[in-house]
């Protein structure tokens, strides 16, 4: 069997931290092969989605005691580069454009999407990425996030940050932690923030109550077809309130059991297998579906093998257990 991801270029990720790496040395290491393509190398030919794909090897990897593997510069080697029909010659395809959802990654869901009526198993499914909003599609749960509004509106978001004191405003199709922004309700530059972040009134913000039990670190939880595999918390560093790598071990407490039990039947429906959800002191800040990342840090760190979970199920429909420390 073998394994078609979807990527940005390889010579864009870094081997040290990216998920993909870590998801395709997984695949690997099952013996089974390993294809890249990117968004335009895929054409659909008489109803079949066909791939200009690379055949690859990666080179080992070892952990060094952080959240970074240990890898040769020259991390990888092409084996065979050609044309592959994606349903005759894969059994799973995996959607690993980084956010935002651009005009060219919608495309490349809808032409995915063919392998997928075809019977590839692609993760997540087209339909549900597109389904599911990574910063909205919580709004659909208010008891389990914190004060939340989404809004062009700079009157609204002054509204909303002079009520809570302190807010956390972002763009809706942010990601990265690109254009988050602290603002506090004193700020003598409040106003002129608020008219940067929704572009004069043109563009949707999310603003958020700040939590500040933040400083204590953001947990992600990652969910594999409902489950929780595993859990890492991330920090803040002392001059950035945003998150940074994976930084240390977390528990998983009730509280997550119930906002992913909460959301599993509509993850499950949209063919989300691999979820990646931020919980900051029990509160559910955001769900990440387009590339769930996280895994290959957490695996660094923690010597987990959530990686290789997640690539056993698709393979082999596996039962997957809880791999925390």
């Amino acid at each position: 069997m073998s394994a078609l991801f979807v990527t940005d270029p390889l010579a864009g990720l870094d081997p040290e931290i990216d998920s993909s790496i870590g998801l395709m040395a997984a695949c690997q290491e099952l013996g089974e092969s390993v294809w890249v393509s990117q968004p335009e190398g895929l054409t659909v030919f008489d109803g079949r989605l066909q791939a200009e794909a690379s055949r690859i090897t990666l080179r080992p990897r070892y952990r060094q005691g952080n959240h970074r593997w240990a890898v040769e510069a020259e991390w990888f080697d092409v084996e065979d580069r050609r044309v592959i029909d994606v349903a005759g010659e894969t059994s799973v395809a995996l959607m690993r454009l980084d956010p935002p959802v651009t005009s060219r990654y919608q495309r490349t869901l809808h032409l995915l999407d063919v392998a997928s009526v075809a019977g590839v198993l692609v993760a997540n499914r087209p339909d549900g990425i597109l389904q599911i909003q990574e910063k909205m599609f919580a709004l659909r749960f208010p008891e389990l996030i914190p004060p939340t509004a989404v809004t062009a509106s700079q009157p609204i978001v002054e509204r909303f940050v002079s009520e809570y004191g302190v807010a956390v405003v972002k763009p809706v199709d942010g990601f990265a932690g690109t254009d988050v922004w602290l603002l506090r309700h004193d700020d003598p530059n409040a106003a002129t923030l608020i008219e940067s972040a929704t572009q004069g009134g043109e563009r949707h913000v999310v603003v958020q109550r700040y939590l500040p039990s933040v400083e204590q670190g953001n947990k992600r939880l990652f969910v594999l077809d409902g489950e929780i595999i595993g859990s890492v918390m991330r920090s803040p560093s002392r001059t950035d309130f945003r998150i940074g790598p994976p930084s240390a071990p977390a528990a998983v407490d009730a509280r997550d059991e119930e906002i992913v039990a909460t959301l599993a039947p509509s993850l499950k429906q949209a063919g989300v297998i691999l979820a990646g959800l931020d919980v900051i002191d029990g509160q559910l800040i955001e769900i990440n579906v387009t590339c769930p990342g996280g895994m290959h840090k957490t695996d660094a760190l923690l010597g987990t093998d959530l990686s290789g979970a997640i690539m056993r199920r698709l393979f082999i429909n596996e039962r997957v257990l809880p791999c925390l420390t």
